[in-house]
């Protein structure tokens, strides 16, 4: 025999009839026996319910699109039945992934981050991510601010703390030393913060804002964030704290985006742009293998290609721009576990990019919070090598065989530190 395998898929409606029994007792108290936990009330099973997550939060299918293909399987379902698997009982999904996060910043040295518009209730808004080899985080606001990324980092509950970490930011950022006096260093909630802003009676936004920013990064360091992580951005300015450091590729743009208007600029453009990738490649080197007697010969060669003049007078500015942030784009030579660029960042927040082009903005506080958490999960799935469509049927059916995503970033995290 010669054996020829053919796949293939069988796709049709199935129906369970589950018939409870109905006691009455003496006192005329009926008593009817239970559903499966894992129905969890719905007239739909566990493959049904997974297989329409997985459809709306992995392949981007729309709810209306979704309908239409199930109703043409036989399945006799309306497009509230499937808003509601969509976004309610999800509470072990959404706790998943707010540990996601808060395990995440406790294991890692260094983490990756990005933001997008995320448009919600016809209005403009924004998505950070947070994340590295291990995980990604996503979290929606209608801010991209500073404060914004703080409340993102405390994973949760907020604590506002004025430390000395505190009290050294606010000094570098410029607030008064009358205003720090004020300041009561209790660990305080969200609440109480903003009730102990009102009894000192600040008023000035700009002290507002820093001493909000400052104690929110006390309270972080209070909750045990490690305060020599460090944050790899594309350089905007709301995710520079902590330990910062920037994207070798976005610093990079902004030479090749240059317009060169004669062939003198473009030879001059093409010059610079060599040797930045020349010295981006012995970075790397360097990275994989540390040498400290080449730190000293990496940061001259930096200068030498930062501080040069050439015949183009846009190009010597933007160079003399990205000379100003030596330290964020060297900080591999003292780090050399920290990323060298945000790529990683890019491809996660990229699939948020493409959902947002199909479906647009959500309506509902819950789609936005279902939306955040399902791509998070879908994410963290992949980066940890475990099938999401497996992941969720597991979670819906409530078998819970996986262990918690955290649980494996924690282990994993070990291994990797392993020799």
């Amino acid at each position: 025999y010669r054996d020829f395998v053919v796949q293939g898929l069988i796709v049709k409606a199935h129906n369970t009839r589950y018939r409870l029994e109905t006691w009455q007792t003496a006192e005329g108290v009926l008593l009817t026996g239970s559903l499966p936990e894992s129905l969890q009330g719905r007239h739909f099973d566990a493959m049904l319910c997974s297989y329409i997550l997985y459809q709306h939060h992995h392949c981007h299918v729309t709810q209306p699109l979704l309908r239409e293909q199930l109703t043409e399987w036989g399945i006799d379902i309306s497009v509230g039945q499937i808003n509601a698997i969509l976004s309610t009982k999800s509470d072990h999904f959404h706790q998943e992934k707010n540990e996601l996060l808060t395990v995440g910043l406790e294991i890692s040295r260094s983490v990756t981050v990005d933001d997008s518009g995320a448009r919600h209730q016809a209005k403009n808004g924004y998505v950070t991510q947070i994340g590295n080899e291990l995980f990604a985080w996503f979290g929606s606001t209608g801010s991209k601010s500073r404060i914004n990324f703080l409340e993102c980092l405390h994973a949760g509950e907020k604590i506002y703390q004025v430390n000395e970490a505190a009290l050294a930011y606010m000094v570098e950022q410029g607030l008064s030393e009358s205003v720090r006096q004020q300041l009561s260093n209790d660990l305080l909630t969200d609440e109480h913060w903003r009730k102990h802003l009102a009894s000192i009676n600040l008023t000035n936004d700009r002290h507002i804002r820093i001493a909000t920013e400052g104690a929110l990064l006390g309270g972080l360091l209070e909750k045990g964030l490690n305060p020599e992580l460090a944050i790899i951005s594309d350089g905007a300015g709301q995710f520079a704290i902590l330990l910062h450091g920037l994207c070798w590729i976005h610093a990079e743009r902004l030479v090749h985006k240059l317009i060169p208007a004669n062939d003198q600029q473009r030879d001059a453009v093409a010059l610079v742009r060599d040797q930045i990738w020349k010295l981006y490649a012995d970075l790397k080197s360097y990275k994989a293998h540390p040498d400290p007697m080449r730190i000293e010969e990496l940061a001259s060669r930096f200068t030498t290609i930062f501080t040069q003049q050439t015949v183009y007078a846009t190009l010597n500015k933007t160079l003399k721009r990205l000379h100003r942030h030596k330290d964020e784009l060297l900080l591999v030579l003292h780090r050399p576990d920290v990323p060298l660029h945000t790529n990683g960042s890019e491809t996660d927040i990229r699939d948020f990019v493409k959902k947002r082009k199909v479906s647009g903005g959500t309506r509902s506080d819950v789609g936005r919070q279902c939306r955040d958490t399902f791509v998070s999960l879908k994410k963290t799935c992949r980066k940890l090598g475990i099938s999401f469509w497996q992941y969720l049927i597991d979670r819906v059916s409530l078998i819970n065989a996986i262990p918690p995503l955290p649980t494996i970033m924690r282990e994993r995290s070990i291994n990797m530190a392993m020799p």
